[in-house]
């Protein structure tokens, strides 16, 4: 059976997701605790990334429908939510904001840097728009809430320690070995301290195809700590902090260990360069403090104030030679750029009851500080090289925002959430030297902007809402659009302009979530953004690319997810998703193009058996896509060692998943990916999927 038709019968056969779909507690799409929110969200828990062997944060994507994660190499993720990437979704850690204003156009390596192992659970909020949390939430929000120590949930009084230890072994990978021990102690009530260090060896991955795929591999460190404490009554106090280290990830596809792909007609070109190798450094600090006041008919319900500090350290050293042993020149060269950001922010939020509603209201700011360096060796050692640094040196760039969301219900069963953000950023560039310039220029720039949501929803039932919503997003330009200076593609330059325009969009979607039947529960939506007045886009001239505004463009799509409980052990959970979109930008002939990385007709299915007890449970999963060939010749052209000639393949892989709770103590897992040992790669990845391999995972509590 040809992977079409399979699909079309999974999704015929079957009802779509893989989460409890019903009354999420989400916070992120409204700053408050809510249940049954008027969004299309998915939340994922430690223990389903745990379960389903997600290596990373952007792979923990992987299974939520209108999510595609490109990957540029194994150690890099940027996932397309809803058709955006990179600094067009919104990524908060605990809520602070995690984009800066040196992430580039396209996939971005950062998402990448926050240890999944750290974290308590995931929320994504689709199409928010920039109401609640700012610049950026175009596709979609996610925001990754770290572990803590749990202790207002300890007996109160009552000193306590607990912690566990983690190994998992990835056959597919050079025996990849990852291990994470993390532990808490504190009194019940009073406060806790959660403390867990993550050491990775990722080796090199392999499929049936390409065969092993040398220098895939890389090793990561992480470290996290949080610290809470009960200052009084209703008030808490956060203490967090974390750091995490990558060392020699390879953008593999650039390389000559890339000897290309071939798979029927699509063909994908080999790599020229001898070494493309990031390093990479982040970390986080933040204290929060947070009140409620639980007496009725208070001004003020809750409040919350956060100062956070963060730094961002990237290095990445290009060996453009096409040979180990070739000549170095003024086009075979090497080159090593260095940029650190650091970040400063604070958020302050207040919910109040205001008439017959709710007001959500604050303000956040955040500044960034950039330092950039390059330097190049052409035959005479490395010398300092102002036009190659990645960023305009000495720079900053300051993002202040004030909002508003007002919720309340005018009638029975029907809710209305309006809300509005002023927005000013402010971007001043010390060191730029433009392409071909000969001396360093400076340059400042700034925008206003007013964005509006508006959402309605109705409870059908109980247990059944439908919505629609119309939300405003913005993006204003950051350095990396004024003053970028990096390799994209399959190597061109990529250049900033200083006269880039921002980014507004407007999205609609119509969705519904909850419980059909009894056994039946469902999450649909429809959606469709647009923007008028000029997506960010890129066009070639020669071998460099330049950041330009685009004119018209346009996306929509559908997803439909479901979990359906066969019985009391027997479950099915599936999904599927589509996406279509053009833009249309005058420097391009043709001007109008599809949009690069949509997401094709895609779909999941898993069916689970649990015994009784709940010692042991396991699960089958079939995932596929069809042909990914809405591309155009000459961007496919631009991009041939990651898309291949004609697009990207179909495939369906199957796979299977199992664990066992060996003893109150001892929690056992075990992964069969790709068991048809297929060659495929995610639609714009850099390399190929694993094929073959066995995950084997070992949790030891006490």
């Amino acid at each position: 059976m040809k992977p079409t038709a399979s699909l079309l019968l999974l999704t015929s056969l079957a009802p779509l997701s893989a989460q409890d779909l019903l009354n999420p507690l989400i916070v992120t799409a409204t700053r408050s605790e809510d249940e049954n929110v008027p969004y299309s969200v998915a939340k994922i828990t430690a223990e389903t990334m745990r379960n389903e062997g997600r290596r990373t944060l952007p792979e923990a994507l992987e299974f939520v429908p209108g999510v595609l994660v490109q990957k540029t190499t194994q150690g890099h993720g940027s996932p397309f939510i809803r058709g955006f990437t990179g600094r067009q979704n919104l990524l908060l850690v605990d809520g602070v904001r995690m984009n800066n204003s040196v992430w580039r156009g396209g996939p971005v390596q950062y998402w990448n840097t926050v240890d999944p192992y750290s974290l308590d659970h995931l929320e994504l909020v689709k199409s928010q728009g920039s109401v609640i949390f700012g610049s950026d939430a175009i596709g979609g929000t996610l925001n990754a809430f770290t572990r803590s120590s749990n202790f207002e949930n300890e007996t109160d009084g009552a000193v306590f320690t607990h912690g566990s230890a983690y190994y998992e072994y990835r056959s597919n990978g050079d025996d990849s070995n990852i291990g994470h021990i993390e532990g808490s102690a504190g009194v019940g009530g009073k406060w806790g301290l959660h403390v867990g260090i993550s050491a990775k060896d990722f080796g090199d991955i392999h499929d049936s195809s390409v065969g092993t795929m040398r220098g895939t591999g890389y090793e990561e460190s992480a470290i996290d700590l949080r610290y809470d404490m009960l200052l009084a009554p209703g008030t808490t106090l956060t203490f967090a902090s974390q750091y995490v280290n990558q060392d020699d990830i390879s953008r593999w596809h650039r390389t000559l260990n890339n000897t290309g792909w071939i798979h029927g007609d699509h063909i994908a070109a080999a790599g020229s360069w001898v070494a493309d190798d990031y390093d990479q450094e982040r970390s986080l600090t933040y204290l929060r403090v947070v009140q409620e006041n639980p007496q009725a008919g208070a001004w003020l319900k809750k409040w919350s104030a956060t100062l956070s500090y963060q730094t961002t350290a990237d290095s990445e050293l290009q060996d453009r030679r096409n040979s180990p042993t070739g000549a170095l020149s003024s086009s075979a060269y090497q080159q090593l750029g260095d940029t650190t950001v650091d970040t400063y922010g604070v958020d302050v939020s207040f919910e109040s009851p205001v008439g017959p509603g709710t007001l959500v209201y604050g303000v956040d700011y955040y500044h960034d500080e950039v330092n950039s360096s390059a330097a190049r060796n052409t035959g005479a050692g490395m010398v300092n090289r102002p036009a190659s640094r990645p960023i305009a040196d000495d720079s900053s760039y300051d993002l202040l925002g004030v909002f508003g969301n007002y919720t309340w219900s005018p009638a029975s069963r029907w809710e209305v959430s309006a809300g509005g953000r002023f927005t000013y950023a402010g971007a001043e560039w010390g060191a730029y030297r433009p392409s071909g310039g000969s001396t360093d220029i400076s340059g400042d720039n700034s925008w206003t902007d007013f964005s509006a949501a508006l959402r309605v929803s109705y409870e059908i039932r109980k247990d059944w809402l439908a919505w629609f919503s119309a939300s405003q997003s913005f993006r204003a330009p950051n350095l990396a659009d004024l003053t970028g200076n990096t390799a994209s593609l399959s190597g061109l330059d990529s250049h900033g302009s200083p006269d880039v325009d921002p980014e507004k969009f407007l999205t609609f979607e119509l969705g519904t979530r909850g419980k059909v039947r009894d056994d039946l529960q469902v999450q649909a939506a429809v959606f469709n953004t647009f923007s008028t007045d000029g997506a960010i886009s890129s066009y070639t001239s020669g071998s460099n690319t330049y950041v330009v505004n685009g004119e018209d463009s346009w996306i929509y799509g559908v997803e439909a997810e479901a979990v359906w409980s066969i019985s009391d052990t027997w479950s099915l959970n599936a999904f599927a998703a589509w996406q279509e979109g053009k833009t249309d930008v005058a420097q391009r002939t043709p001007s109008e193009r599809w949009m690069p990385r949509q997401l094709p007709f895609t779909a999941s299915a898993a069916l689970r058996y649990t015994t009784p007890g709940g010692a042991w449970w396991v699960e089958g999963r079939l995932t596929g896509a069809v042909d990914a060939d809405r591309i155009y010749p000459a961007d496919q052209a631009s991009d041939n060692q990651r898309i291949p000639t004609n697009g990207n393949p179909s495939y369906l892989i199957p796979s299977l998943y199992a664990g066992w709770k060996a003893t109150d103590y001892l929690d056992l897992t075990l992964g069969l990916e790709n068991l048809s040992d297929s060659d495929y790669r995610n639609l714009g990845s850099g390399n190929n999927q694993p094929g073959f391999g066995a995950i084997v995972g070992a949790r030891l509590k006490w």
